[in-house]
């Protein structure tokens, strides 16, 4: 048996906040991949168990006794709509794991059948958004990305039904925790009335410490949350992501980028770029996620007012404060990390504009995202390769017009051109889970079971920033007729 994993701390508060019950066993669980260098940080002791019996564990068949698996209960905003209870409807969070840093994570089984919050859901995962969420979550960190990990995926031996029959699966994921703004929603709608209090001691306690050491803890924690939120949307945002379902039950308040249900990552530079099937006006496109971040962080920032201040009215104000302060954060977030990819060590006013004119000129030329970036370095003086960035552009001229107020700028910078292009390939990745690619791994899967586009993509996706010339073409941007121009759910 494995070990290392404990029951989780959220399994101790007031059983109103979760519903006990164990994982549903399945028929023939299978190891699909198992992301031993994760097992290790988090200090699970895995050997002697071989992968029969890793999949029997995270297939949710045989799980240690002294676990308390529970689904935990909340609500949310969907697409702007208050849905009070959503909870978890298909996941179990089964254990904590503390890690090397003595941080307890959440451990989590995804797919792991139903639960009191499934509604008609059948509880089960397809092997799709299995795969598709192990690769993305961890490409994310790879990247740099604050976002939950993939510690195994499973696959079940069974079917589920979606608009066909597809082979069945089990993800395993790991949070820093799974407490979202849409828990605070469902007890600030329901009650009972200590259930805030209760939830936000435990986030306090378990993400941010440092808001007791003020005379006002809540506040604190809206004004961390706050920060942390404009961080990773700003990163989110410079590496070409989009979340696709920003609903208040999937912003967590770790400060996480969490469920991979319809994501992608845009080709060529598209603001208003959308690809949820389920996104049918654009809510949550490329350019709106900044608003929609800010908007989540409202809904949250109601739900503590009564613990805020004992006045609605200054509480009210306070809150409405630190949402303000979301604005100037990402901002600032945001610049600091265009000037990475352009180069740009030292800070000067007109930054912002020679990123946006950049922005406008790829969006109007069908520029691709991650390639322009990771090819401006080929420009600088003792590199070659300008044709590289250059043909990305419909119209290179335009490009042109704006290399010259780039260079003139780099020249006030203290950096060797050598030194900043190493620089700019570290802030620059080569390597993104391009949509396509994602998506003929799941075809080879679901089709002919075979997973070696799967792993030859997650090896590639584990070193983004690294030049790799055997996987040369999962760098490409998609031929017209590979283009994936939806994602889905997956429920």
């Amino acid at each position: 048996m494995i070990t290392g994993l404990v029951p989780s701390a959220y399994s101790r508060l007031p059983e109103y906040f979760y519903a006990r019950l164990a994982p549903t066993p399945v028929a023939q669980p299978r190891l699909i991949q198992f992301n031993a260098a994760l097992a290790s940080e988090l200090g699970l002791d895995t050997h002697g168990t071989d992968s029969e019996g890793l999949a029997a564990i995270f297939g949710g068949n045989q799980l240690p006794p002294e676990l308390v698996p529970i689904a935990m209960a909340y609500a949310g905003h969907q697409f702007g709509h208050f849905v009070p209870q959503l909870g978890d409807g298909r996941a179990i969070l089964i254990a904590d794991a503390v890690d090397r840093s003595g941080a307890r994570r959440d451990v989590q089984l995804k797919g792991s059948g139903r639960t009191p919050f499934s509604r008609n859901g059948d509880g089960r995962a397809a092997i799709g958004p299995v795969l598709r969420e192990y690769l993305v979550s961890e490409a994310m960190h790879a990247l740099g990305v604050p976002t939950t990990r993939s510690l195994a995926a499973v696959s079940s031996g069974e079917f589920v039904l979606r608009e066909q029959r597809l082979p069945g699966a089990i993800l395993t994921r790991v949070a820093a925790s799974h407490v979202r703004v849409g828990t605070f929603e469902f007890f600030a709608a329901r009650g009972p009335a200590e259930a805030i209090r209760v939830l936000a001691d435990y986030v306090i306690d378990r993400h941010y410490p440092d808001a007791r050491s003020g005379g006002q803890p809540y506040l604190s924690l809206l004004r961390a949350i706050v920060g942390r939120q404009a961080q990773l949307i700003a990163r989110w945002m410079q590496v070409g992501f989009i979340h696709g379902v920003m609903n208040t039950d999937n912003m967590a308040l770790s400060g996480e980028t969490i469920d991979f249900g319809p994501c992608a990552f845009m080709d060529s530079f598209d603001p208003a770029a959308v690809f949820s099937s389920i996104d049918s006006f654009g809510r949550y496109a490329y350019g709106n996620q900044p608003r929609v971040a800010q908007w989540n962080l409202a809904r949250f920032a109601e739900t503590l007012l009564p613990l805020i201040d004992a006045d609605p009215e200054r509480a009210v104000e306070l809150g409405t404060e630190a949402v303000r302060q979301f604005t100037e954060l990402y901002d600032r977030q945001w610049l600091d990390g265009m000037r990475l990819k352009l180069g740009l060590s030292t800070p000067e006013p007109g930054d912002r504009d020679l990123a946006q004119t950049l922005l406008d000129l790829m969006h109007g030329n069908q520029a691709d995202f991650t390639l322009t970036f990771r090819h401006l370095a080929d420009l600088l003086p003792g590199e070659s390769g300008a044709a590289r960035v250059r043909g990305l552009f419909e119209n290179p001229g335009a490009f042109d017009a704006w290399v010259p107020a780039w260079q003139s700028r780099l020249e006030r910078e203290p950096q060797a051109p050598r030194a900043r292009a190493e620089s700019m390939r570290r802030a620059n990745p080569a390597f993104i889970p391009r949509n396509h690619r994602i998506e003929q791994a799941i075809v080879a899967a679901v089709e002919s079971e075979d997973f070696q586009p799967f792993f030859d993509l997650l090896a590639a996706l584990s070193r983004p920033f690294d030049d790799q010339p055997r996987f040369a073409r999962l760098l490409e941007p998609p031929q017209p007729e590979e283009r994936v121009l939806q994602t889905f759910c997956g429920t």
